[in-house]
């Protein structure tokens, strides 16, 4: 990778990419320091370490939610939107029409994205504040500064909160079309390092204050950092292809076919989304528990049988992996769709009759894999917490590193470095062309 970047800033015009990447990511993490008036930060930010899926979210907005800044939302009412217009392509006729009519269909399912964003945008802004609102007044609105009702206060709030959700949609708009990569998991990516490297800094000031144990235990969890993304980064690259021979076609005067090529099918093609989506339900209830205060012993039963490290929540949350892993497995890959292309190209994979034949091939495939994959994202949801716990008892250090953190920043990284490389080769083909 280091000798990608070296080769991108040889070029002008990937430079200059590369530096309004840049340029755009520090405004995101200048609105991470923004304050929003009339909340009490600390209680804020013991409130939300006491919530599992909150917790994570504050760590891919690099703390912003935990300190209850402009940024607080990040990227993340976007995301969710992105993935209920995408559920509901796969549902709904007439999204599904959308999604084929290309570059104008694409604009139309953009601005529907973007709608549900702003709802989303709005309805995380309240339940954030009711909830904390609730919980011994941790939103500690402060109606003297400004306002003269905790209500307009509040309106106050959550229109700041959901403009700073829509301004870090924009930037992350700006990166993918002005800079390089994908700009909404580029900004995941630099709020997870953020986040990290703050945890980082926290332990060397301990060291530098004389705390010698703080340095041998810091070495020892970045020790296990690399190793545990050389093993992720290891099993992210792994894919199983599928070679497909083409047939040689007569068309005129011109002869077409006769190469071969490959099917690659990723173990963790669903990425990351069956962890998120596990989280974020587990964590749901408790939620809602918390907004209603006539519900306190069922919250309370609830964070007995149910907060992260218990029976029942690592049980669930495996089963929910598992469940989730395959139905994005069946979104992003249709072995029947890609049985058709093969054969209308004039292709087959060898010893395998074309048509169903080879859809139900390529489905028993598809099913072995997303089972490893599945298998895969369970221990990455379990396993680096229990090997970082080994090396220390930091809880700062444990949720900057989280599990879900750790392979967001793999698959970001390699898709940056594959994004570079494709912009150098373009570049170069046009220079051969000249």
């Amino acid at each position: 990778m280091i000798e990608t970047l070296k080769n991108a800033f040889r070029n002008k015009d990937i430079r200059k990419k590369i530096f309004i990447t840049l340029a755009l990511l520090l405004v995101f993490r200048v609105g991470c320091y923004i304050p929003v008036p009339g909340v009490n930060r600390a209680a804020f930010s013991q409130a939300i370490a006491g919530n599992d899926f909150l917790a994570l979210m504050s760590g891919i907005t690099g703390n912003a939610l935990q300190n209850a800044t402009l940024f607080a939302l990040g990227i993340g009412p976007y995301i969710n939107a992105s993935i209920i217009v995408q559920l509901l392509t796969v549902g709904i006729p007439a999204l599904e029409r959308l999604s084929k009519e290309g570059e104008e269909g694409q604009k139309k399912i953009t601005l529907i994205t973007r709608i549900v964003t702003i709802i989303l945008a709005i309805v995380q802004s309240i339940g954030v504040i009711v909830l904390f609102a609730n919980n011994n007044a941790s939103i500690g609105i402060n109606t003297s500064l400004f306002f003269d009702s905790t209500w307009i206060a509040g309106i106050y709030m959550v229109i700041l909160y959901t403009a700073g959700a829509l301004l870090v949609m924009w930037l992350g708009e700006r990166i993918t079309d002005y800079g390089v990569g994908n700009g909404i998991s580029m900004i995941i990516f630099i709020g997870i390092l953020s986040t990290a490297g703050l945890a980082i800094l926290g332990k060397f000031e301990e060291v530098f204050a004389g705390n010698l144990d703080a340095l041998l235990e810091v070495g020892l969890f970045i020790l296990l950092a690399i190793l545990i993304f050389f093993a992720i980064t290891y099993v992210d690259l792994a894919e199983r292809k599928i070679p497909v021979q083409y047939a040689k076609q007569v068309r005129g005067t011109k002869m077409y076919g006769g190469q071969s090529s490959v099917i690659p099918m990723k173990i963790t093609g669903s990425g990351v989304m069956p962890l998120i989506f596990s989280f974020a339900i587990l964590s749901f209830p408790n939620m809602i528990m918390s907004l209603v205060p006539s519900w306190s012993d069922e919250l309370q039963w609830w964070t007995e049988h149910f907060s992260n490290g218990t029976p029942w929540y690592v049980l669930v949350l495996a089963v929910l992996i598992f469940v989730f892993s395959f139905f994005y497995a069946q979104i992003e890959f249709n072995p029947e769709d890609v049985s058709k292309q093969i054969q209308q190209n004039g292709g087959f994979i060898q010893g395998i009759r074309p048509g169903k034949p080879t859809a139900q091939y390529l489905s028993k495939i598809h099913k072995r894999i997303t089972l490893f994959g599945a298998i895969f994202l369970t221990l990455v949801a379990f396993v680096p917490s229990l090997i970082f716990s080994l090396a220390t008892k930091d809880s700062t250090l444990l949720s900057a590193f989280s599990t879900t953190g750790l392979l967001i920043v793999v698959s970001v990284a390699l898709e940056f470095d594959k994004q570079l490389q494709s912009q150098i080769m373009m570049k170069n083909y046009k220079g051969f062309l000249k």
